[in-house]
């Protein structure tokens, strides 16, 4: 599937990203991440990792725990709720990122395939 089928509006946007190598998920105009059922970081774009000023790379780490966006640990339990009864499909708006606390983030989060959910960044 080429990137430029990808709209981050798509209804089925996960089961679209899934079809895409990371190599061409990391030249999306959009971040996204791909966390396991306990918040772990499975993937992590290289559009996240530019747009939202985290050092390094988050693989391995919860992404909860190292958020610095206000209201995190909402953010954590609405969404670590909703795995365990799938198929998960939300959509908010954060307040706070990494590197800019006064920047508004919108989240889409949906259901992975093998699990987890995929997590969809779009800044202005």
């Amino acid at each position: 599937m080429p990137i430029e089928t990808v709209d981050y509006e798509a209804p089925d946007l996960a089961a679209r990203i899934e079809k895409l190598s990371y190599q061409q998920i990391d030249q999306l105009p959009f971040g996204v991440v791909l966390l396991d059922r306990d918040g772990v970081v499975q993937f992590y774009s290289a559009t996240e990792t530019r747009q939202s000023g985290y050092p390094g790379s988050p693989v391995g780490l919860n992404f909860f725990e190292i958020s610095r966006c206000f209201g995190k640990y909402d953010f954590a339990d609405r969404i670590l709720r909703r795995m365990e009864t799938p198929p998960v499909d939300l959509e908010l708006a954060l307040p706070g990122d990494y590197s800019d606390p006064r920047r508004e983030v919108r989240v889409r989060v949906q259901s992975a395939s093998l699990g987890g959910v995929w997590m969809f960044m779009q800044r202005d």
